[in-house]
């Protein structure tokens, strides 16, 4: 990984020294934060639906982490009892301190599985993840050093091919604390979207949009704080399907008065490729976001608050 974090891991010293004297110069031109680093424990809270074998190289990256003041949520939307049962298993022999919370399988519902999920954590920041993005090794660390209060961070990913996401789910290597060497040949080879991943840009300005923007808006890798999440009643759960209850979250969170923070070149999750979920309701979706950009709504219309106690829910813990 190269690093631009007052400091860079270059080839070189010479390089690591000049590329020294530009952060300092970025830092005093304002350009770059300097802040002091909450310590507190992170919440992660990672949604997945039938896929035990995702989840578990996701917690496997976890387990590696260079950041280990976190616990891990997992936000189940009503898997099978052969997954729940592999999931278990994961969560015995992961070493983390993991909550497993799972609710009945009535379709599509990342919203309240979500909200449920944050209901069950105990961390004042929550990371939110999907259960097939692998993080990597700093990862935890790199959304550490972004967090800010008034804002909340819409982390990046890198797409990975079929063909490779089935050998990693076969088990054939690892792809934390890889070499760049390692990663040109994955782009070369097509596993691979982008280098981004190599990269660790510091806390620039211009990360900053005070204004919503739809481009980029990934509720796969996204960081709030919970006083915020609750501001805004969480995710939407009157949006039915797939499709834009991220963007809807976004939009929300500025209206509260929050700025996003792009968590590109920082960030980035690896995902796993799987075929492409049904898109019928995203028309429906999309044009209740516009309407609420119209109207400035704040709170969810059926939220957090109303599921948090939900009936059927069942929940475990490991560590």
């Amino acid at each position: 990984m190269i690093t631009f974090n007052g400091g860079v891991n270059f080839l070189c010293s010479a390089c690591s020294t000049a590329s020294q004297s530009a952060v300092n110069t970025l830092r005093a031109s304002g350009l770059v934060y300097s802040k002091m680093l909450s310590l507190d424990p992170i919440s992660v809270v990672i949604t997945t639906y039938n896929r035990s074998d995702a989840l578990a190289l996701v917690l496997d990256g976890l387990k590696r982490q260079t950041d280990r003041s976190f616990e891990v949520i997992i936000a189940d939307d009503g898997s099978a009892q052969v997954h729940r049962d592999q999931i278990a298993q994961a969560c015995e022999s992961s070493g983390l301190a993991i909550t497993h919370v799972w609710h009945p399988d009535v379709g599509f519902t990342a919203s309240q599985v979500r909200n449920l999920g944050v209901a069950a954590s105990k961390g004042a920041y929550l990371l939110l993840l999907d259960g097939d993005c692998v993080p990597e090794v700093d990862f935890i660390a790199r959304h550490r050093a972004l967090m800010q209060a008034g804002c909340f961070v819409n982390g990046s990913r890198v797409l990975l091919s079929e063909s490779f996401t089935r050998r990693l789910l076969a088990g054939e290597g690892s792809i934390g604390d890889r070499s760049v060497g390692y990663w040109l040949c994955r782009r070369l080879r097509g596993d691979a979207s982008k280098l981004t991943g190599l990269l660790r840009l510091p806390d620039f300005r211009y990360r900053l949009e005070s204004q919503f923007v739809w481009k980029g808006i990934r509720s796969c890798n996204m960081a709030v704080w919970k006083s915020d999440y609750l501001k805004v009643n969480g995710f939407d759960e009157s949006f039915v399907g797939w499709g834009h209850e991220d963007a809807d979250f976004v939009l929300r969170l500025h209206n509260a008065g929050l700025t996003r923070k792009n968590g590109f070149c920082s960030t980035e999750v690896y995902h796993l490729w799987h075929p492409e979920a049904s898109r019928a309701r995203e028309g429906v979706n999309a044009d209740k976001v516009r309407q609420r950009q119209k109207t400035g709504q704040i709170r969810s219309t059926i939220g957090y608050q109303e599921s948090k106690d939900a009936l059927h829910v069942v929940v475990r813990s490991w560590g």
